[in-house]
């Protein structure tokens, strides 16, 4: 087969032990991205199969109706709202899902609850420009950090990744407060943490407000303004799941009226983020470059199951896929 692996941005995948599965079949490796429709189906024409990484390219049905070659999208991962699922199996493109680990996610989730309520990146990057012990040249941000021990962390969402986040809180010593769906209300609740009395609630009492939730026409924005509003001055949002969660624009000015005060990110609606972006420019922000599932041991899994579902593909006994009509 004749294979393209999206978006590997660093240039990781060719040198993971997993790789070495594919050495019978034609890959290339594609290390930058594409936007336009346009540019996206030059780039697959020619070819058989695609991995992608993750969300990182959309395939539209415009984009899916221009390659009549494809036969297979291997995803890494869950599929989540970026294939037209529909238009591949009406192309007959069979669409085969992996495997994921919550272990990274939750990792990053907490090294950016540590980074911003510690202030730790401004802190480093004042230190390097000779500034001692300085966060921001704006008095009102130029604030010490708080400690964790006794605050209250907020986690909306307990599915795999929220339930290690409130094990990490607890061993921090934090009160953890969970809201979302009534089943992981009472799940939470089972496990010795409480379910906060309303949405109001919660947004109103957490220190830190992390979010674990997957993203669907459900939660789509779900996050708004005045959900924003209701945090303390003191409070910092961490956003390591999706940043459509949160309705466009809102938490930018949210964090401008001080309401969070801090915010820790892993995503963003648009990916890479321009340099110029306006979150970037704040200094009550600690921003990191979609890192949750970027990790050695997490690449292994993730691929080595993506290139698997490949080779049962190829051999005539396909397994995992999304969309087995396209098989009939």
């Amino acid at each position: 087969m004749k294979i393209a692996i999206l978006d590997d941005y660093q240039d990781n995948v060719r040198q993971l032990d997993c790789f070495s599965m594919l050495a019978e079949h034609e890959v290339k490796v594609f290390n930058n991205t594409v936007r336009g429709a346009g540019q996206l189906v030059a780039r697959l024409a020619s070819f058989d199969a695609v991995v992608l990484i993750r969300e990182r390219t959309v395939l539209s049905k415009a984009v899916l109706e221009k390659l009549p070659a494809l036969k297979l999208i291997s995803q890494t991962g869950k599929v989540s709202g970026h294939i037209d699922v529909a238009a591949a199996t009406a192309q007959r493109i069979a669409i085969v899902e992996g495997v994921g680990d919550p272990t990274a996610p939750a990792e990053l989730t907490w090294a950016l609850i540590m980074a911003a309520t510690r202030h730790v990146p401004q802190y480093t990057a004042n230190l390097k420009a000779g500034l001692w012990q300085q966060v921001s040249p704006n008095p009102a941000l130029n604030c010490i950090g708080t400690a964790l021990k006794g605050r209250t962390l907020g986690i909306w969402g307990y599915g795999k990744i929220g339930r290690m986040v409130a094990g990490y809180g607890k061993a921090f010593g934090m009160r953890i407060l969970v809201w979302g769906r009534s089943a992981s209300l009472a799940q939470a609740q089972q496990d010795g943490f409480e379910a906060a009395a309303s949405k109001e609630d919660f947004f109103a009492r957490a220190d830190v407000l992390t979010l674990h939730l997957r993203l669907n026409d459900a939660t789509r924005a779900i996050v708004n303004a005045e959900d924003l509003a209701r945090m303390k001055s003191s409070a910092t949002f961490i956003n390591t799941s999706r940043a459509e969660l949160v309705a466009d624009g809102a938490l930018e000015q949210a964090l401008q009226q001080g309401r969070p005060g801090f915010a820790g990110l892993d995503v963003f609606e648009t990916e890479p983020l321009p340099h110029d972006a306006a979150l970037l420019r704040m200094d009550n922000v600690v921003a990191t470059p979609h890192l949750g599932y970027v990790e050695k041991d997490g690449y292994e899994l993730y691929f080595r199951a993506a290139f698997q579902n490949l080779l049962d593909f190829a051999s005539g006994t396909p397994k995992n896929v999304l969309n087995p009509e396209t098989l009939a």
